[in-house]
């Protein structure tokens, strides 16, 4: 069996030598960009404006994006040649920071050469993006600091990862209570077979690491997560004949889902929660998630967790909260978990990472 400083320095020979662009992956995980699902005009507007050595270097699987980032401390894990990181440069704001982790040494000096080029397309007087080399299983021995972060996001790499519980919990540990991990990411329709996870190539595409979807559910509940929120995703297309042989009757999906890091001991109450309708790119509702639509000024019943993820995160200025009286029962608190199935949500949406993705050389 293959140990964690295995697959880290596969992962590193793969990303840093072997692929020069996205076109080099074998699934149609890469080249994800805003076509996989509708993108703020902010969010557009701010990848459009990415140095394009930088966008040329992206293996990322989707969009993740959260909004209302002014002024948030953001932090990448696995942060690659910078795309995501410089694109939340823009979003955050002269105010705000982020910071890009990534175990990579190529990838790294590969981004760091950008960092002057940013600063002044947006305007800013001071740089607002860092990159750090270092492992996102241990943020802190890299100098994340516990409590420190808005807003973790990732984008594709914790399929890459050996020990995602770690990743999790270090996710937990650096954001700051009522802070949010905002990620996409590989998952697949059944648990992966050791043999799949040895083969460097597989795991390499994120095939061979890609977690069995109702996995992500125990293990963020285990850190002390929220339950995860499905907000998009995508069908992913194998189209290398060998890895598709490889992977036999197990498909692919790319999810987006948001958690958060609630109070440690939060009303669970039920409430009625009402959009203000204050974010100015959402004027008239707000899609939290693919569950939860918030039109503005119309009063929604939601269960204790959404009511304590709204009560406690940057988006508590934004709703009129009133707690009911009700306390949840024993199945409210339990709910089943089908909506959170990316795979279901990709039949529903009709969309497939392949209609975003080149061609196989």
């Amino acid at each position: 069996m293959a140990t964690s400083e295995d697959v880290r320095e596969n992962v590193k020979k793969y990303y840093g030598k072997r692929l020069e662009s996205s076109g080099d992956l074998q699934t149609g995980a890469a080249s994800c960009g805003s076509s996989c699902r509708p993108a703020p005009r902010s969010v557009t507007e701010a990848l459009s404006e990415v140095h394009p050595e930088v966008t040329k270097r992206f293996f990322g699987c989707g969009l993740p994006f959260p909004a209302k980032l002014e002024g948030c401390r953001v932090l990448d894990l696995g942060s690659g040649s910078g795309r995501d990181c410089y694109a939340f440069s823009k979003l955050v704001g002269p105010n705000g920071h982020v910071t890009g982790i990534d175990m990579t040494q190529e990838l790294i000096t590969a981004a760091r050469q950008y960092v002057q080029y940013h600063q002044e397309k947006f305007g800013y007087k001071e740089p607002n993006v860092t990159f750090v080399q270092g492992y996102m299983e241990n943020l802190n021995e890299a100098g994340i600091q516990s409590d420190s972060m808005d807003v973790v996001i990732s984008n594709c790499v914790i399929c890459l990862c050996a020990d995602k519980r770690a990743v999790l919990q270090q996710a937990y540990n650096v954001l700051k209570e009522g802070g949010e991990l905002y990620f996409s990411d590989m998952f697949a329709s059944k648990i992966i077979p050791d043999h799949m996870k040895q083969d460097a190539v597989l795991w390499g595409e994120g095939m061979g690491g890609s977690l069995f979807w109702p996995d992500l559910i125990s293990l963020a509940h285990s850190v002390g997560f929220s339950s995860p929120h499905l907000v998009s995703a995508s069908h992913i297309v194998v189209y290398n004949s060998e890895l598709k042989a490889k992977a036999g009757d197990i498909s692919y999906a790319s999810g987006t889902y948001r958690l958060f890091k609630l109070p440690k001991s939060p009303a669970m109450s039920n409430a009625t929660v009402t959009y203000k309708g204050t974010l100015a790119e959402f004027p008239d509702q707000l899609d939290f998630d693919s569950s939860h639509c918030f039109k503005k000024d119309v009063a929604v019943q939601v269960n204790g967790e959404m009511a304590a993820i709204l009560q406690s995160s940057r988006f508590s200025s934004d709703f009129k909260i009133q707690m009911l009286d009700k306390q949840e029962s024993k199945s409210e608190t339990t709910p089943e978990y089908c909506h959170l199935n990316p795979f279901l949500l990709a039949d529903k949406l009709g969309s497939s990472v392949k209609q975003c993705s080149k061609t196989s050389k």
